[in-house]
């Protein structure tokens, strides 16, 4: 089946709805007049249930570094040394910042 370009693709009741006025029109019935509420505020007060932890204290053992190990002097992790990518006035730069 051949089709027509050229033939008018909305019909003129389509057209007649699409008019800018009525655009306008329809895009401030849209909008309403609530501030947006700010994301963190309703994350400190959003709570799981079951879950209050205001009195437990988090048990992390913190080793110092390993003879192994050097810290970047751009992104700051502890890496292995066979990260090392670059040494300059004696600092240690890791592969991930230097690539």
């Amino acid at each position: 089946m051949a089709t027509d370009y050229d033939a008018p693709r909305k019909t003129d009741e389509d057209l007649n709805e699409d008019s800018i006025e009525e655009l306008k029109g329809r895009r401030s019935d849209k909008q309403s007049a609530v501030v947006d509420e700010d994301e963190a505020e309703a994350a400190d007060s959003y709570e799981l249930p079951g879950a209050d932890l205001s009195n437990e204290e988090l048990q992390v053992r913190v080793l110092p570094a390993q003879a192994d190990e050097f810290t970047c002097a751009s992104c700051f992790l502890v890496r292995h040394r066979s990260q090392i990518a670059k040494e300059k006035d004696g600092l240690l730069y890791c592969n991930d910042c230097e690539g």
